[in-house]
């Protein structure tokens, strides 16, 4: 490989890296943002009592934190909604071991966060050439 291409493709994965870091960054300031509001608000539901909808709600929130960041970088919305979706793709096998009692609220939650991740990367390897050139 020589050197023009080496350091083309060292940029890419940079570029590819840096939206990552930057896409875990938006998801944390909505779930934080919002889940304040929502707090502020008295809409606050526990992983112990209410697990489902604290879930669902804290995906929401990143999902918005997200999605406003993306949308302000270039991107279109397929790659949007399918980065909203990978927020909300850990839960489908998770909530049926809830329902039946083999995982807590808390367990639910932990699993869920760490999921979210590779789920994030799978998304993003999907639509390669938009997240390594950066649509912006």
């Amino acid at each position: 490989m020589d050197p023009i291409t080496s350091n083309t493709a060292a940029r890419r994965w940079t570029r590819f890296a840096r939206h990552y870091v930057e896409m875990v960054i938006a998801m944390f300031a909505g779930m934080f943002v919002l889940g304040f509001a929502q707090s502020a608000a008295g809409l606050a539901f526990t992983y112990q009592s209410d697990p489902e909808l604290a879930y669902l709600l804290m995906a929401f929130n990143m999902s918005v934190g997200m999605a406003v960041w993306m949308r302000f970088r270039g991107h279109g919305w397929p790659a949007t909604l399918e980065m909203c979706g990978a927020m909300f793709a850990p839960i489908v096998p998770l909530f049926p071991l809830l329902w039946l009692g083999l995982i807590d609220g808390m367990a639910l939650m932990v699993v869920a966060h760490v999921a979210m991740f590779p789920a994030m990367l799978a998304v993003m390897l999907r639509r390669l050439d938009e997240y390594a050139g950066c649509a912006r």
